[in-house]
């Protein structure tokens, strides 16, 4: 009875700020068990795409929870590379769809990179698709109606210890590639361990894909990759910075000066930035996209020491030379890509997007590339959809590939 009346107490005491601080501290919530999100320290030992854990999880489209996904859904901590060739423990989500495969050869994999959730941890892909609220469920969802199973990264970071690293190449591309690895050996999963995969995304996502797109070759040879979607990838941060600079969406600048800063301690990113800088640099590392809005508008020379604009720095080291390793276009993909892009994108600029593409063309690589007129990024990613459904069904379907290289 003392017991049952103490717990009472302490219920009824964390809804309140000092009690809740108060136990943080103590050795009763010190002694509570790590969640599925905490690595084991050391990570065992193992090769990239190793599972480390899973549980049973579930996939809601509406955060009421009335509606779950097609799919049985497991979540997965599994074993990757980070930037600096170091391994690093990655979360994610594996969906086996309830409908049959009915196409030829075995059930395909498609590789799903989510665009921009935010940094900090409670903004996981994961945890948003077990509450209903991924704004990508609709077309996760359409991947699953056609028979594809769908492994969904968590990337560096999210839910998992420290900052996202938001848009770092290396790492993301990594993480989609070491995703589906995951996938194929998770038992409980019951899908091909060697058969047809595919990898998409849009926005953070898209240049995420096509991260993954040119390491595949060298970092995950043994898949059996048929092509990649890449959307409105943002393969240039310094023409997306100037972009954005100013706008609505700047709170994504702030999102990869966090993600920079995790990646690169060294960089002493806070040593530029004034007070109100390094108070937006710590408050939107916890931020979610949907916290962006409060940012809105603000110029980043109203957030540096000597009031020059954060793109000014981008152009000098030792911040160019970080910068210039998130370039995507420079390694010829291997297999067929389509890349779709809105001219009139108001959050990823259009032209950065086509010279990644036009370059990978001069390389010899298969390339599509899809100029819509659709306004605004969001909106293109709708239209989009289409075009990549029937990209990927050709890909598992073995239809030769289109190429319009040499036509935009």
């Amino acid at each position: 009875m003392l017991l049952s009346r103490l717990r009472g107490r302490v219920a009824t005491l964390c809804l309140t700020t000092v009690a809740a601080a108060a136990l943080v501290a103590s050795p009763a919530a010190a002694a509570e068990p790590p969640s599925f999100y905490d690595p084991p320290t050391p990570l065992p030992p193992g090769e990239n795409g190793d599972v480390i854990r899973h549980e049973p999880a579930e996939f809601f489209l509406d955060p009421l929870k009335t509606v779950r996904a097609p799919a049985d859904a497991q979540r997965i901590m599994y074993r990757s590379t980070d930037t600096h060739g170091e391994p690093m423990a990655v979360t994610g989500t594996v969906l086996t769809p309830h409908v049959p495969w009915n196409g030829p050869g075995e059930r395909p994999i498609v590789g799903y990179a989510p665009g921009t959730q935010g940094v900090g941890d409670d903004c996981a892909p994961s945890k948003a698709l077990a509450a209903g609220l991924e704004y990508e469920g609709p077309f996760i969802s359409g991947l699953l109606a056609r028979g594809y199973a769908v492994v969904v990264t968590d990337y560096q970071g999210l839910g998992t210890p420290g900052v996202h690293t938001y848009v770092n190449r290396v790492a993301q591309g990594h993480a989609v590639l070491d995703a589906i690895r995951a996938a194929q050996q998770l038992d409980e999963a019951n899908l091909p361990d060697d058969g047809p995969v595919g990898i998409t995304g849009y926005s953070q996502g898209g240049g995420a894909a096509a991260s993954a797109a040119e390491l595949q070759p060298t970092y995950a040879p043994e898949l059996d990759l048929k092509g990649v979607y890449a959307g409105a990838p943002p393969a240039d941060l310094t023409d997306t910075a100037e972009l954005l600079d100013g706008s609505y969406g700047v709170g994504l600048v702030g999102f990869a000066l966090a993600g920079m800063h995790a990646a690169y301690p060294d960089l002493n990113i806070p040593d530029v930035l004034n007070e109100r800088g390094k108070a937006l640099l710590e408050d939107i590392s916890d931020d979610c996209i949907i916290d962006i809005f409060k940012y809105s508008f603000t110029r980043s020379s109203d957030l540096t020491v000597d009031g020059r604009p954060l793109t000014d720095y981008l152009a000098e080291e030792p911040y160019r030379s970080r910068v210039d390793e998130q370039v995507i276009g420079r390694i010829a993909p291997e297999v067929p890509v389509l890349v779709a892009h809105s001219r009139f994108d108001d959050l990823v600029p259009f032209e950065q997007a086509r010279r990644m593409a036009e370059s990978w063309c001069e390389q010899g690589a298969t390339v599509r590339f899809a100029a819509y007129p659709t306004p605004t990024h969001v909106a293109t990613a709708i239209a989009a959809y289409p075009e990549a459904f029937a990209f990927l069904e050709h890909r598992f379907a073995d239809v030769p590939a289109p190429s319009n290289c040499g036509e935009f």
